[in-house]
């Protein structure tokens, strides 16, 4: 049985991974190195480490590659980059010749596969100063225990764009896209059998086969790996489009409605506390964030004031006692109460400002929502007429304009469509004229929404026996795939194999007589393996359901990952841009 991945998750299994393939592979006992980073190996190593874990493996200082530095010629340095012309460039800036090197000698390690090209071109430069030139695959940032980016948002662009010019562009990220998933499956030491969502584009069926082919390549010239046949894994591939209703639903979940709601920028919360700005980063390095999270903001508001009533009562308890123990004890306290009462005054103040949002408009707007993104009314009964449940939205002045295409895009979504004179009177009626592509351009994601002929909307599992929230009633698709996919209920015809998968995987009912039953066909999969999801072109915080999904079927650890992280506002701007030109969008940008 594969160990689960414990502590912080993927976080914790990249780290070791980078120790031995980094740092172990180039320490000599008491020599100190300089160690120069390129943007997406600073992200990669924010995300699993801490400086002080730096220092203990001999790093002095850490450089940004790409910046102008003062040569330190006594020092050797350690060069941890992406094998892209620009790394590899500001690299050979370094070691341009023997009297202007910058530094002794120079350690380089690369996230992912480098192409002969640039190899070759490092070879002809300065190949004697180099004691070591590795790749340690790992192109990928594990945001969190389970979840994982791969740093492309521009990936959403070129991969949903109807831009005929794209073409290229998009091959390129597919190919990027597909070697980086590569590396989440090789640092989980997993071969998984890969499989996708069908329709009703084909970026997924394409994404799934490079997968396919690079992976069985990796696997094959690994000398190191144990693993040659394929493991009780299986990677899922998606495109963004397969729930539009989970990215413009406000969750009201912590920290999806956080992200929501408030400007959190880099996971930096920013708030005031007495008279003061301060600011806390969001982290899993802080056990009551991880604890609470995925709660409903309702759970967490009684949750907190407890928790401070529990450390104060606790210190007075110690404080009553006078004697020398008494005191020593809680002088070693104080650091630990301390601590733990400022996460709660951070988390505190982010549920109140959530609440400072929520309550005079979006309150109102969340039941409207759900009854949209149902069709059912909180008492179960079906919604009659959707466009009288969405009216009270649009005439409401107190919803900005975000707020109301998303209930309009919640409508359509529901009724799966709707015909262009509805939907231009109601742009026209709201006055979102110039925002109308956020609505009209979600058909370039393969989503219904000026449909040429009626279609059936997707099943969905029956959770009426589920308790929920009155306000949050919708479950994200997601939810019901990862479900599907552990218990083997996957249509293999809607989710075809890229690959000869093990018959514990492929769902077949042929069984050899030399097999185990078929009884015992689940379980053998469950023991121990892991269901890794990827999403092109995004995922918002609905993310949580692979912790949810992972605690309730404890032998299966499901992993989600994607191009970026969403917001609905973020993902509205982007889909806004899907119809014009590159070039433009930088200039808007810019400007």
């Amino acid at each position: 049985m594969a160990p689960p991945v414990t502590e912080r998750g993927l976080k914790s299994v990249v780290w070791q991974k980078i120790k031995a393939a980094v740092f172990d592979d180039c320490k000599k006992e008491g020599e100190w190195k300089i160690m120069l980073l390129d943007e997406f190996t600073t992200k990669l190593l924010a995300s699993c480490c801490k400086m002080t874990d730096l220092l203990a493996e001999g790093i002095t200082v850490v450089e940004n590659i790409c910046k102008n530095r003062e040569p330190v010629r006594q020092m050797k340095a350690l060069y941890f980059i992406s094998p892209t012309s620009k790394s590899v460039d500001c690299f050979l800036r370094d070691f341009a010749s023997k009297s202007e090197n910058r530094y002794k000698a120079a350690y380089i390690y690369f996230t992912d596969f480098c192409p002969d090209s640039l190899f070759n071109k490092i070879k002809a430069s300065c190949s004697k100063s180099i004691r070591r030139c590795k790749e340690i695959n790992i192109s990928f940032i594990p945001l969190e225990s389970q979840v994982y980016t791969l740093d492309v948002p521009d990936a959403f662009y070129y991969c949903y764009s109807p831009d005929p010019d794209n073409a290229n562009r998009k091959d390129d990220i597919m190919e990027t896209m597909a070697e980086q998933i590569v590396t989440v499956c090789a640092t989980l030491d997993e071969n998984p059998g890969v499989r996708y969502k069908s329709k009703p584009l084909d970026n997924a069926n394409k994404l799934a086969q490079l997968v396919e082919k690079k992976l069985e390549n990796y696997y094959k010239i690994d000398e190191k790996s144990q693993i040659k046949g394929k493991t009780h894994s299986q990677l899922l591939i998606i495109d963004r489009g397969f729930d539009p209703v989970s990215t413009v639903l406000h969750e009201l979940t912590f920290q999806a409605m956080a992200y929501d709601l408030l400007p959190i920028e880099n996971d930096t919360y920013k708030y005031k506390t007495d008279g003061k700005e301060k600011e806390a980063v969001l982290e899993e390095d802080d056990d009551l964030w991880v604890r609470i999270r995925h709660r409903h903001i309702a759970v967490v508001l009684e949750e907190i004031p407890k928790l401070m009533k529990e450390i104060s009562s606790t210190k007075k308890a110690t404080e009553g006692k006078t004697s020398l123990s008494a005191l020593a004890q809680l002088m070693k306290k104080m650091p630990h109460f301390r601590k733990q009462i400022t996460k709660q005054v951070v988390h505190l103040n982010l549920a109140e400002d959530c609440m400072s949002k929520f309550k005079p408009n979006i309150e109102k707007l969340c039941k409207t929502e759900q009854d949209l993104a149902l069709g059912t009314d909180v008492e179960g009964q079906k919604v009659k007429d959707s466009m009288r449940v969405l009216l009270p939205v649009l005439l409401n002045k107190n919803h900005d304009n975000y707020d109301k295409i998303r209930a309009i895009l919640l409508y359509i979504f529901g009724i799966n469509g709707t015909t262009e004179e509805n939907l231009d009177r109601l742009v026209q009626n709201v006055k979102i004229e110039n925002e109308s592509d956020m609505i009209r351009n979600w058909s370039y994601l393969g989503v219904p929404i000026v449909p040429q002929s009626q279609q059936a909307r997707p099943s969905r599992k029956d959770r009426s026996a589920e308790e929920t929230f009155q306000l949050s009633r919708w479950t994200p698709f997601i939810k019901d795939i990862m479900e599907d996919a552990i218990d083997n209920r996957l249509d293999s015809r809607e989710w075809p194999y890229c690959s000869q998968c093990p018959a514990v995987w492929n769902g077949s009912g042929a069984v050899s007589a030399r097999q185990k039953p078929r009884a015992h066909y689940l379980e053998d999969r469950k023991n121990g393996s892991k269901l890794i999801i990827f999403v092109i072109g995004g995922i918002t915080y609905s993310m949580r359901c692979a912790y949810e999904v992972s605690q309730a079927h404890k032998s299966c650890e499901v992993i989600i990952g994607s191009t970026h992280i969403l917001t609905p506002k973020k993902l509205l701007d982007d889909i806004k841009m899907l119809n014009k030109s590159k070039d433009k969008i930088a200039f808007i940008k810019d400007e």
